[in-house]
């Protein structure tokens, strides 16, 4: 996998300071090589080249480098996510684009960098903000398409929205989840179209 650029994160000092992309960089590069237990901040220090106090202005905790990166690996599945909705006009068909792309950008981080897929499930378990952050867009992103469902006629509008979206998603959260998804990946390759068929049955006006 490629190291994302930087996107956002708990951290300090200047938000375009050169020392901060640095430090991601060589850290998305510890943590998918070492694991994100086994590397310290005095090796990012080290690999840098500036004291471990310097690392300091910049990130207040080990955690909060561990999440821009978290951050930066999540907004790329959304990414996928986004352009495959963005693809196709007629809601059905972005719901079932949004299943699939979620599913098979997610299983691609499990298995071509697990090490940095084993942050987002940290994240996921232990509810970091950029873990939160994500389901929250993602969430977003299902209710726009039911919305625009609902305009065309495609949806049914008796469920109140929010209701809908909420059910849609906890069927979808398994794989959107990365801490759930690596106990499901058997069924990973069907789901997607088998669960967005369901779901639409359902939502047939």
């Amino acid at each position: 996998m490629s190291i994302p650029t930087p996107y956002s994160g708990s951290s300090r000092g200047p938000a375009d300071h050169d020392v901060r992309d640095q430090i991601v960089v060589v850290a998305t590069e510890y943590f998918s090589r070492y694991g994100y237990e086994k590397t310290t901040v005095s090796d990012l220090a080290k690999a840098v080249g500036y004291s471990k106090a310097y690392i300091y202005k910049f990130f207040e905790s080990k955690q909060a480098i561990g999440e821009m990166i978290c951050t930066n690996c999540l907004r790329q599945i959304e990414t996928e996510v986004r352009a495959a909705v963005d693809a196709t006009e007629r809601p059905p068909e972005k719901l079932r684009r949004m299943f699939k792309a979620i599913v098979e950008a997610s299983l691609r981080l499990l298995f071509q960098d697990r090490k940095l897929y084993e942050i987002a499930a940290s994240a996921a378990s232990e509810r970091w903000q950029a873990a939160i952050s994500y389901e929250s867009r993602i969430r977003a992103l299902l209710q726009d398409i039911l919305q625009q469902g609902r305009q065309t006629g495609d949806f049914e509008r008796k469920t109140p929205l929010d209701e809908a979206t909420t059910a849609i998603y906890l069927v979808m959260h398994p794989y959107v989840n990365p801490l759930l998804l690596q106990h499901g990946f058997d069924h990973a390759e069907e789901a997607p179209a088998r669960l967005s068929g369901l779901i639409l049955r359902s939502l047939s006006p």
